[in-house]
């Protein structure tokens, strides 16, 4: 018998896929067109699921506008993903900004800073 941390991988694979897609051909909301999807951690009950995303802006402005129009498009990714996941019942969803990416920026500027203070 497969493990359940499995199946929770499996469905947080296939969320990412599927919610990936969808924003980029069911959602129309121009504030998501540079968001993207970094990871999906689905709890072990299956019944919420917290969608990690990116956007390229470092601009606080573009983050609240990235992080509004994924609220408000929160319930046709939900309807959408649940006529594709073939699940019984379909996560709640939520939209966190992945903080790895921009520690990652950080890290990058910081040592292009170092790299010219030595020249």
């Amino acid at each position: 018998m497969p493990s359940k941390n499995y199946r929770v991988d499996r469905l947080a694979q296939e969320i990412q896929k599927d919610v990936d897609e969808i924003l980029l051909k069911r959602v129309r909301d121009p504030r998501v067109q540079n968001v993207t999807i970094t990871g999906v951690d689905v709890t072990g009950d299956l019944q919420q699921a917290t969608i990690y995303y990116s956007i390229l802006s470092d601009l606080a402005s573009d983050a609240e506008k990235a992080q509004a129009g994924l609220d408000k498009a929160t319930g046709l990714i939900r309807s959408e993903l649940g006529a594709r996941l073939n699940i019984f019942k379909t996560p709640e969803i939520k939209f966190v900004r992945d903080p790895s990416v921009a520690y990652g920026s950080r890290i990058d500027q910081l040592i292009n800073d170092l790299h010219k203070k030595e020249k």
